[in-house]
C-alpha cells in the first residue's frame, strides 16, 4: 500500500509499536511509548489520528474506544522508504545506495556473507 503522505519520526514511533503488537487501544499505545517518550495520553491520540488520516492506520470501535492496526507491514514501509531514498539521492539505483551505507556504517562479515547470498539468488532468478 502506497502512503499519500510521509511518516514522521513521532509516527513511526507510534507505527513500531502497532507493528510489534495489535490491535491496542491508545492507551496501550501510550503505556508502550511512555518510557521512550514521555508523551501524554493526547499526544499519542493525535498521533493516531494523523496515521489514520494519512491510511497508516486502521481502526474499529470497540465499546467506548477504539482498536488501531497497522494497514501496511513493517516490511512494506521499509520496501517504500528504500525505494524512495534510491529515487531521491541515487537516481533509483541500488548499488550506490548499498555502497553508500556500507562506506558509511561499514559491512560486518555477516553482512556481506547475506548480500553474497542475495546477490547469488538474484543472479539465480534472473537466468
Amino acid at each position: 500500500m502506497a502512503m499519500d503522505k510521509p511518516i514522521s519520526n513521532a509516527e513511526f514511533q507510534i507505527m513500531d509499536v502497532l507493528w510489534a503488537e495489535h490491535p491496542l487501544a491508545a492507551a496501550d499505545v501510550a503505556a508502550r511509548v511512555w518510557a521512550k517518550t514521555k508523551w501524554s495520553q493526547r499526544t499519542v491520540k493525535t498521533l493516531l489520528g494523523r496515521l489514520v488520516d494519512k491510511g497508516a492506520l486502521k481502526h474499529r470501535a470497540e465499546g467506548r474506544r477504539y482498536l488501531y492496526r497497522p494497514t501496511l507491514s513493517r516490511e512494506e514501509y521499509a520496501q517504500e522508504e528504500t525505494e524512495t531514498l534510491a529515487d531521491k539521492l541515487f537516481n533509483g539505483r541500488a548499488a550506490p545506495l548499498v555502497a553508500h551505507l556500507a562506506d558509511g556504517r561499514g559491512l560486518t562479515s555477516d553482512d556481506i556473507d547475506e548480500l553474497e547470498t542475495l546477490i547469488a539468488e538474484l543472479k539465480r532468478d534472473r537466468k
